[in-house]
């Protein structure tokens, strides 16, 4: 089964917009999975403009099922995950002030450094993942540093089936299987929505995970975060 782990950056960005604390960051991660999904995953940024880091400290104790926290493996970023010791920690190449992540790792250029991180985080218990492209080359080196899954960036996949182009999803499904191959993990995330994410999981061999939050987040603005939430494990039984 592929569990679905919900991204409440948006939740925060909604928050932070008029100061206090309204809507209650940690009521919506407690109705989430009470709701049913398996996951909560938070993205916090250098400048703390949607996730804050002592949300992370706050969240720790109320998450209950599964807490992804995604980021670049910068010095405080390093420091705040072993702190919380979430169950996974998902390695992201955001630049600083990036609005959203655009690129997976290059995990040959970077694999000493990703090695290093990914030995650190397993020493303390917490699962690992890194964030690529479906390439190949990117996901052979991903498995040299001894990380315990991928995720698929599909921001290609969910523009081009966008389009009506089916076939958009063929780097994937190679992907998956050359992981597969590799005895690794397979978590996806980014643009993935109510609209695909039943083509993409249906295709995807092995998909263990998805993480999804800007489309759910906004879907249930019309249609109420129980439903969507809902919508999402039905589409991906």
């Amino acid at each position: 089964m592929t569990k679905l782990s919900v991204n409440i950056n948006k939740i925060a960005t909604l928050r932070n917009a008029r100061g206090g604390n309204v809507p209650d960051l940690l009521k919506v991660a407690t109705d989430i999975q009470k709701f049913g999904a398996q996951g909560i995953t938070i993205h916090p940024r250098p400048d703390e403009r949607h996730i804050r880091y002592q949300d992370a400290r706050d969240l720790k104790p109320i998450v209950y099922t599964e807490f992804n926290i995604e980021g670049n493996p910068q010095h405080n970023f390093i420091d705040l995950v072993l702190e919380c010791k979430p169950e996974q920690v998902t390695l992201v190449p955001d630049a600083i002030g990036a609005i959203t992540s655009s690129a997976g790792w290059d995990t040959v250029k970077h694999q000493a450094y990703l090695t290093e991180m990914i030995q650190e985080f397993q020493r303390h218990g917490i699962r690992t993942s890194i964030f690529v492209d479906p390439i190949q080359e990117m996901i052979e080196g991903a498995k040299k540093t001894g990380t315990d899954r991928i995720e698929l960036y599909t921001e290609a996949f969910a523009h081009q089936y966008g389009l009506g182009n089916e076939r958009g999803i063929d780097p994937y499904i190679k992907a998956a299987a050359f992981a597969n191959e590799l005895n690794l993990g397979i978590n996806a995330g980014h643009d993935l929505s109510l609209e695909n994410i039943q083509f993409f999981k249906q295709n995807i061999p092995g998909l263990l995970e998805v993480s999804i939050g800007h489309a759910l987040i906004s879907e249930a603005l019309y249609l109420g975060l129980e439903n969507v939430v809902n919508m999402y494990l039905h589409k991906m039984k």
